[in-house]
């Protein structure tokens, strides 16, 4: 595909374990499927993995189209071994509910769990998860630890022995896209935002102008319903740019039981009321100096939904993930009149009370893959993750879905032409893992993320003001905290 593969060639190929002959597994219309494949008779070499309908539309492919399985054969992957998916939902807290429910019943297949990164650590912690650490081959392990992200390989690791449980399969970054060709028109310089976004007041009032000279409906859409991707992203963003946080700094992000609650603090109270202005306008629990630039629907929007009155034209600025750059990007969408940053900021490093928060921001997303230890397709699974290791294959996913490669310094190297419109903004890809800002992917963050977005979209819609909301929510986040401490977790 025209890429440079230089250096890659370097690295051993597979092929330390061997495998029965069998025949290949069809699929229907190129997206993969698990028909008969999860009873007794499935057939050897066939080793099934979970993963969403964006994943599994690219495992496979007719004729001569590219496709994930054809990367891994090609990167060495036994050509007899063939990865079917069981496609679950999209929503993060289904699809853990869905890998709890196989791995406590000791089910498998799935031979291998696509789990979100904010929630893989409490499955590693109930030890139903392959240690890769004691099965990877020295230099696949040496090279994973060496080249990608440290802040999604942190998901990934036993927090107590620091061993790899789990391979990164795509991070995510957040981002906001705007409008670039109508902010210039309204009269505002975008020149240096790409990695130097400006303050949160400048953009607002640069959005509010450019929709109103351009007389669209919108200026920023967002997520903040009700949902994972709220606390987890949405709101950790926007707190974090004001120099607030959930547990006082990034250093409390992975040990719970005993950290500083800090949700009620002035900086992520302030960070609420700016959002309250940018639904509201002028109304209780705001901020001055920050107009109304967001629908008051925003409470109930998740990615897609805020992705498409942008997509259509009709609002100056999203945030997103990276495959929204990938899809509004191209020359039949916006083209190079498309600008992306990472997140505007209200409070500077050096003025923020708490280390590592503060300046622009870019919540850290993203999805690992791990080997079911019940699964009798182990040796299989193992050599599969070796494979999603190769240099083409992230690349591969990178140019068919749109989802950065782990070793980020990939999107550097690779030409739009090859990979599409994301390449052409690696340096806001790499001021975003700079300042991307973790999720606190501890035990208990599933319970402690439905506390927080539902507190925080409470917030939101005015149901209580910031102070009030946030105050209830340190209560129980303390005693949630408490109970580790209680049960010498």
């Amino acid at each position: 595909m025209g890429r440079d593969t230089a250096g890659q060639n370097d690295r051993p190929r597979l092929g330390r374990r061997s495998f029965l002959k069998t025949a290949s597994v069809s699929t229907a219309g190129g997206v993969a499927t698990v028909a008969g494949c999860l009873s007794r008779g499935r057939k050897p070499g066939t080793v099934v993995m979970t993963a969403a309908s964006d994943v599994a539309g690219i495992m496979h492919s007719e004729g001569d189209q590219p496709s994930i399985q054809k990367a891994l054969w090609d990167a060495g992957l036994d050509e007899d071994i063939r990865v079917e998916i069981q496609t679950v939902v999209s929503d993060s807290a289904s699809r853990m509910q869905t890998a709890q429910s196989a791995l406590e019943a000791g089910r498998a297949p799935p031979d291998i769990h696509m789990m979100d990164s904010g929630w893989t650590v409490p499955f590693i912690l109930r030890n139903q998860t392959i240690n890769l650490s004691e099965e990877f081959p020295d230099d696949v392990l040496q090279y994973v630890n060496d080249n990608y992200l440290e802040a999604i390989l942190e998901t990934a690791r036993d927090p107590q022995t620091g061993d790899l449980h789990a391979l990164p399969l795509f991070p995510d970054l957040g981002f906001t896209l705007y409008r670039q060709d109508l902010i210039e028109d309204a009269g505002y310089d975008t020149s240096g935002w790409g990695t130097n976004p400006p303050p949160w007041e400048e953009f607002a009032s640069a959005v509010r102008d450019a929709r109103d000279q351009a007389g669209l409906n919108y200026g920023l859409t967002t997520q903040a319903a009700a949902y994972e991707g709220l606390s987890c992203c949405t709101f950790n963003e926007v707190m974090t740019t004001w120099g607030g946080a959930y547990y006082g700094g990034v250093d409390n992000l992975f040990t719970a039981g005993e950290r500083p609650i800090t949700v009620d603090g002035e900086r992520v109270i302030d960070a609420i009321r700016m959002m309250r202005s940018f639904i509201e306008g002028e109304e209780r629990n705001t901020l001055d100096g920050y107009p109304q630039i967001c629908p008051a629907a925003i409470v109930q929007w998740t990615e897609q939904q805020s992705l498409a009155p942008f997509a259509d034209g009709q609002a100056i600025s999203n945030r997103n993930w990276s495959y929204a750059i990938a899809s509004t990007g191209v020359e039949d969408v916006f083209g190079e009149d498309l600008g992306v940053m990472t997140r505007p900021f209200a409070v500077s490093r050096q003025e923020a009370q708490y280390e590592d928060v503060g300046g622009t921001a870019a919540a850290l997303g993203g999805w690992n893959l791990a080997v079911s230890p019940f699964s009798e397709r182990q040796e299989e699974a193992l050599q599969v993750l070796e494979a999603f290791a190769n240099e083409d294959v992230m690349l591969t996913v990178f140019e068919l879905g749109g989802f950065l490669p782990p070793n980020l310094e990939l999107v550097a190297e690779a030409s739009p032409d090859d990979v599409g419109p994301v390449a052409r903004y690696a340096d806001v890809v790499q001021s975003a893992s700079e300042n991307a800002i973790p999720r606190p992917a501890t035990d208990l963050w599933p319970e402690q993320s439905a506390l927080i977005y539902q507190a925080v979209n409470g917030a939101y819609r005015g149901v209580q003001s910031p102070e009030e909301a946030m105050n209830e929510l340190a209560q129980e986040l303390e005693q949630s905290e408490s109970e580790v401490q209680t049960n010498g977790n």
